[in-house]
């Protein structure tokens, strides 16, 4: 334990097994979240968009509580309030499930706005020709709102990859919380927060890159304009049929 930087420390930590496992399990946690939160997710944008109000008001209440209270919150009261009504939840579970409700109530307005980004004659166009509306969904409106919501979630995958380090209050065994583990032993502040930095910057940037090939290929796939595309998969469509 010495002053100031200790340079044989960091770069014994950089490759540290234990530190490793801690993105491993950063990495895997953002993507099952991403993965829930996206299936939840639309089924709220779909219940948002209904005409029922059934159906749309408890999906709007849903969205509004979850986007209006802190994660910290949410997780700390899945983790230790839960208990107290009965259900008891582990570590890894509470945050797993308390990442995919917080970021169902985010993609579900993104995937909204995709949506509502089609303009409505599309859509009854395509029911003109008799499509039903799933069919609509799936050939017209979908793959034109893609384009929106690609850039936008991948956005949210990205501030994920950071935003899992809130589960280390609950203990949750990942970068951030095996970071401050080791700092607790080593006395290595500085060092190892920026080694748990560098990671978070790593991963980050790697999908930053395969974002922007994911972008430019819907870019190409569909062009800039909406109208002739909606034209094309509905001729495709109707020949399959």
């Amino acid at each position: 334990m010495g002053q100031g930087w200790n340079w044989s420390g960091f770069f014994g930590y950089l490759f540290n097994p234990y530190i490793l496992s801690g993105a491993f399990t950063t990495l895997w946690l953002t993507l099952a979240a991403i993965a829930g939160g996206l299936v939840v997710g639309c089924a709220l944008a779909l219940a948002r968009l209904s005409r029922h109000g059934w159906l749309a008001a408890p999906a709007h209440f849903y969205i509004w509580v979850f986007r209006g209270t802190p994660l910290l919150v949410q997780l700390i009261i899945i983790y230790t309030g839960l208990p107290q009504l009965g259900l008891k939840l582990s570590v890894v579970e509470s945050a797993l499930l308390g990442l995919i409700l917080n970021e169902a109530a985010y993609l579900a307005e993104v995937v909204r706005g995709g949506i509502q980004s089609v303009p409505a004659g599309q859509t009854n166009a395509a029911r003109a020709v008799g499509f039903s509306s799933a069919q609509s969904m799936r050939y017209i409106v979908m793959p034109q709102a893609m384009r929106l919501i690609i850039p936008t979630l991948g956005n949210s995958i990205n501030g994920l990859l950071k935003t899992t380090s809130i589960t280390s209050v609950i203990s949750m065994e990942e970068l951030l919380r095996r970071t401050q583990v080791l700092i607790q032993e080593k006395f290595m502040v500085l060092e190892l927060f920026i080694v748990a930095a560098i990671y978070y910057l790593l991963m980050t940037t790697v999908w930053d890159v395969i974002q922007r090939r994911i972008e430019r290929h819907y870019g190409r796939a569909y062009g800039n304009a909406s109208e002739p595309v909606a034209a094309a998969t509905a001729d495709v469509v109707l020949e399959q049929r």
